[in-house]
This record gives C-alpha cells, sequence and structure tokens, in this order.
C-alpha cells in the first residue's frame, strides 16, 4: 500500500480532527487498525471476564497475524514493525467542547510498541504494546463494539469503512440511509464525487452477488446509501445498544410519504439524516416529527438545488 503522507481534517459542527502522518513511515492506515482492533478485542474479552486490564498488553504475534489475515512469513516482522511505527507516531489533534469550556488534545493510538523474536530463526513470539490511555478508558466504559471475524478478510479499504460506519450507526434500526456526499466524508475518501460514487456501486454490486459483506447487506439507490442489518446479524448483536440516540429511532414507511408531500423535489433519506443529526433527544412522536421538520425545511429552503 503506498504510504499517505497528507494530513487529514474533518470538522463536524464544532468538533475538528487532524490526523498528521508519521514522518518516514506516513499515515495510519486502515489496515493497521486491524492490530489495534484485534488487541482491544482481547482487552475488551478479559475485561469481560473479570481481569484487570491496564494500557500494556502483551499478545502472541502468530496469534496476532493470523487473526488479522497477515502473512507469517519471513516479511512479516518488517511489515509489523512499519505498521506499530504509523500507529505509534501518528498523531491525532482534536478539540472538545463541553459547558462552554475548550480543550484541545493531541494523542496517539499507542504509546509504545516491542516486538520479540527468536534470533535464531527470525520467528516472532510476542508484541508488547502500551495503548493511548483514551483506548482504555473506551474498553473500561464498554464503548467499544465488537466486529465480525471477516471483517479481516475484507481487502478494500473502503469497504471496511462501510462496515465500520454500519456497525457504528445501524444499532436497531431496520435500515440506515445516509447520502453519498456525507458518506464520503465520514469515509476520509479523497476520491472525486464521480469516482466515489463508481466506488461504493462497485460494492454493493459485489454484495448483492456474492454476499461477501458481514453482518449487513449494502444498497445503492441514486445517491443514497441504504444498509440492512442481516436477520443473523440481528440474532447475535440485536441486544446491542445503538452508539447514537438518534440512530434509536424508528420511522414507519408512511412517513416517509408523508414526508415527500411536506418538503416535494427534495430527498426524503438526505431530509432523514440532516433530522437525525439535528435531534437533540428522541422525539415522543418519530412520524410526526420527522415530517414536521421536513415541511419548516421546505419553507425555509424551498425547491431543492
Amino acid at each position: 500500500m503506498k504510504k499517505d503522507m497528507a494530513a487529514f481534517q474533518y470538522e463536524q459542527g464544532n468538533v475538528k480532527v487532524k490526523i498528521t502522518p508519521a514522518a518516514e513511515e506516513g499515515r495510519a492506515n486502515v489496515f493497521d487498525r486491524d492490530i489495534l482492533i484485534y488487541v482491544l478485542s482481547q482487552l475488551m474479552a478479559a475485561k469481560n471476564d473479570g481481569q484487570e486490564i491496564g494500557r500494556r498488553v502483551q499478545i502472541s504475534a502468530h496469534d496476532l497475524l493470523k487473526a488479522t489475515n497477515r502473512h507469517t512469513t519471513g516479511q512479516a516482522y518488517a511489515t509489523l514493525r512499519r505498521a506499530l511505527t504509523r500507529l505509534q507516531f501518528t498523531q491525532i489533534e482534536t478539540n472538545i467542547h463541553d459547558h462552554g469550556i475548550g480543550e484541545w488534545r493531541s494523542i496517539s493510538f499507542i504509546t509504545d510498541a516491542r516486538i520479540v523474536k527468536e534470533d535464531s530463526t527470525g520467528r516472532l513470539l510476542s508484541v508488547e504494546l502500551e495503548m493511548g490511555d483514551w483506548l482504555v478508558k473506551a474498553i473500561e466504559n464498554k464503548n467499544v463494539l465488537t466486529l465480525h471475524k471477516a471483517y479481516f478478510q475484507l481487502r478494500k479499504p473502503l469497504e471496511r469503512r462501510l462496515y465500520e460506519l454500519a456497525r457504528k450507526h445501524c444499532g436497531k434500526q431496520d435500515v440506515w440511509r445516509i447520502g453519498l456526499d456525507k458518506l464520503q466524508l465520514k469515509t476520509g475518501s479523497t476520491s472525486t464525487p464521480k469516482e466515489f460514487k463508481r466506488l461504493v456501486k462497485t460494492i454493493c454490486k459485489a454484495d448483492e452477488d456474492q454476499s461477501h459483506m458481514p453482518d449487513y447487506r449494502f444498497r445503492l439507490i441514486h445517491d443514497v446509501l441504504e444498509i440492512v442489518p442481516k436477520d443473523e446479524f440481528l440474532d447475535i448483536y440485536g441486544d446491542q445498544p445503538s452508539s447514537n440516540l438518534a440512530d434509536t429511532v424508528r420511522l414507519s414507511g408512511n412517513a416517509y410519504e408523508k414526508a415527500r408531500e411536506a418538503a416535494p423535489t427534495w430527498d426524503v433519506y438526505f431530509l432523514e439524516q440532516e433530522w437525525r443529526m439535528w435531534m437533540s433527544e428522541a422525539p415522543r412522536h418519530a412520524d410526526g416529527a420527522f415530517v414536521g421538520f421536513c415541511r419548516k425545511w421546505y419553507e425555509r429552503k424551498g425547491n431543492a438545488p
């Protein structure tokens, strides 16, 4: 994979995030996150078993490589070392606003890394990491979502990012929809809108033919991505809470019809995402609240551009 030396910036409301790459190895990529995901899953399992967890964790190098679908050949050491370097030196800068107080933080995924190998053969024995305290706190607060083991078999970075977003936002909803413009912002893709749509369409077509995406079905309808949990996913994860209060609010099919009448020419799924981002608490009558939002939107903005 080509080194990504560009800084990445993302803004959503008052929240700003800037990710600066490591000087030599570039920015941590979606496959480097496999290591974090594996380690976090080990810590989460230990937490659930009632064990004490801390920032330092030691794991089997062979188990890590196999679980994350990596080679265990002689190149494994160099590849793993570069990945750990990116995770350690990629810096994340963000601002946090809470009750009128602003805070700036600069953090990293891991703060120390060590690979132990057998000198006579070069065989990797173990990996020891010191995790960022913010990651450990996420585990302590159980703010870490589980991922299907087939996630590690997804070879396209965009496939993995779409799955991550589905796990985060779909929750217990029967369906989650998002416009391609907002989806592109959330994925961090630097492709042109036309190329991004082609990439998403290709993934959706492959999923329709092969059902290779775990847990969810993905379908592109015009410029809106529709994500539906598979039945077996609901059986396994159905008791997990949504990560976002707004994502737990359900709408009936009738609500979409009334929304189209209230805001003709506007894409109701685009308006739905705007409404979910706008709401601060779950409404008592979701259908009426959504239709009212669409009506006011149309009064203010008129026909869709």
